[in-house]
């Protein structure tokens, strides 16, 4: 009985064989080619997934400089932060994915790749990918300089500067230090300068134009006493600033991870680097505070979570889990610090935000040097402090000089009156709480 079993088996797997004949066979080519295809494909979907936390950041600066700020300018800031990233977008594709990652010859910028030329009906894919992962981190530069000018400019002047910055400010410093991620390579990146995913070329890029535009446009009105002295200026809805910090946490999963552009291993410790330093800030930045003011404050927490993303940025594929939680402390410090002292010296920054993308991006480029997981030297030491110093003679120089144009061609700022009246109505017509309005001249 078992004999028969076997010849009929054997007999049924005759047609089997015969009609497999032309099968290929997998060989070891064939296995590690299909390997790596499948490898390409999780880097395309990682890369556009964080692409899409990233961009999710914006939702999560909104809810920040509008919780921050007064109730009768929130549409204007919730406009502000919809429109620079259609502008922007707009912006890097026509020109700023050129010239931050076009082929180069000189270092300084690119020349190819505008209007996506460098992908044609059959081309490359990967720099479509590409491109919407850099387009959400050049909105997020952009959308830094809105909460430190918020409350008081033209709507259509912020919308001129926004579209200069994605198209040339943050590109061309971005080619210095990323060019070789697409095309070419700039002179700051073959100097070694370390910044993973833009502590400097992001965020202080961001926080420095975020001076330039809050000493040009000036304080808001109220701001400062006859004595000089700053006066607080209570934002209308902390609640809403904080679920924004929660989502631009979030978000940063994308922003340093999704830095990788590739679906490998390299991700989890940089992952837990990016949580422990945003922890570490948070914690900090509550202490900090509640030793100054005697209370935990929450807006200097919430600015201290942020500060510690931001100083993990440049150094979180480069540090050890430990020292993270060192340079996200440091950063929750210094944001405290640095808050009081722009404010006392006259710069109305109504979030924070050049103290926390300036300053705490600067000590975050620096930090990556300091805390090199491969050691640290005077060399690299001497390259992040190079790179801090030209983004800020670039970023807050030609900003200076955008926001003096801006100023004298078509003006900067609103008037008197329509401050007072605040900006959803002066320049949108509408309220955000209609039917909670107490009156029209809201403090």
């Amino acid at each position: 009985m078992k004999k028969k079993l076997l010849l009929a088996l054997a007999l049924l797997a005759v047609p089997a064989i015969a009609f497999g004949a032309e099968e290929a066979v997998p060989t070891i080519a064939s296995n590690a080619e299909a390997i790596k295809g499948v490898q390409t494909h999780l880097d395309y979907v990682w890369t556009l997934v964080a692409a899409a936390l990233v961009f999710f950041m914006q939702a999560g600066f909104a809810m920040v400089e509008a919780g921050f700020t007064r109730a009768k300018n929130a549409i204007n800031i919730m406009m502000k932060n919809l429109m620079d990233f259609a502008v922007g977008s707009i912006a890097f594709w026509l020109v700023g994915f050129g010239l931050m990652f076009g082929v180069t010859t000189t270092g300084w910028f690119g020349t190819t790749g505008f209007m996506l030329s460098d992908f044609t009906v059959g081309g490359d894919p990967w720099v479509l990918a590409f491109w919407m992962f850099q387009c959400v981190f050049a909105a997020t530069a952009a959308t830094i300089v809105s909460g430190a000018m918020a409350e008081r400019t033209k709507f259509v002047s912020y919308l001129l500067y926004s579209a200069v910055i994605s198209a040339f400010i943050y590109p061309i410093f971005g080619s210095w230090a990323w060019g070789s991620l697409f095309h070419g390579g700039g002179w700051l990146e073959k100097m070694g300068f370390i910044d993973f995913a833009g502590s400097t070329v992001v965020h202080s890029i961001g926080g420095w134009a975020a001076l330039a535009g809050a000493i040009v446009l000036g304080p808001r009105l109220g701001k400062y006493g006859k004595d000089g002295k700053p006066r607080a200026i209570p934002g209308h809805n902390i609640p809403m600033a904080a679920v924004g910090v929660f989502i631009l946490w979030l978000g940063w999963f994308g922003f340093n991870p999704g830095s990788t552009t590739a679906g490998n291993k390299d991700i989890a410790m940089i992952f837990v680097n990016t949580n422990l330093a945003a922890a570490a800030g948070c914690i900090m930045g509550m202490l900090t505070s509640w030793i100054i003011f005697k209370k935990a404050e929450i807006g200097m927490s919430l600015n201290g979570a942020l500060a510690g993303l931001v100083g993990i940025t440049a150094g979180c594929a480069n540090v050890t889990p430990g020292s993270s939680i060192v340079i996200g402390a440091i950063a929750g410090v210094l944001v405290v610090l640095a808050v009081l002292f722009f404010d006392r010296i006259g710069v109305d920054d109504p979030v924070g935000a050049v103290s926390v993308h300036g300053v705490c991006g600067a000590w975050g480029t620096l930090a990556a040097g300091l805390f090199n997981i491969e050691g640290a030297t005077s060399a690299i030491v001497g390259v992040q402090l190079i790179g801090i110093a030209t983004a800020f003679a670039w970023s807050f120089g030609t900003c200076f000089i955008l926001f003096k144009i801006i100023k004298a061609v078509i003006g900067l700022r609103v008037t008197e009156e329509e401050e007072m009246e605040g900006l959803d109505i002066a320049e949108h017509g509408g309220h955000s709480y209609f039917d909670f309005q107490m009156g029209s001249k809201q403090a």
